[in-house]
């Protein structure tokens, strides 16, 4: 995934400041356009900078999983193929 100019933590603090001011202002302020901030609104919402930290540790925390998963189903198969006598 493409990483961006801004961490997850500054984009809410954008949003929070584009709440008390208007969105247009925030956006020429920091050199992004109106639908991104709405885009931002749309993925992080209500989050405050504590939600996204522990937002961002549990999808770190699932990536690990799912590559754990896929291993052992990987060692699964192999294991199958073993012992069809398929090696």
């Amino acid at each position: 995934m493409k990483k961006g100019r801004f961490t997850d933590e500054q984009m809410v603090w954008m949003l929070r400041e584009a709440d008390a001011s208007s969105v247009a202002v925030v956006a020429k302020r920091y050199g992004v356009s109106e639908p991104t901030i709405c885009a931002w609104r749309k993925r992080l919402g209500t989050l405050d900078s504590m939600d996204v930290k522990r937002l961002e540790s549990i999808e770190r925390e699932n990536a690990r999983l799912k590559k754990l998963l896929a291993e052992r189903d990987l060692e699964i198969e192999v294991m199958k193929e073993i012992s069809r006598g398929k090696y």
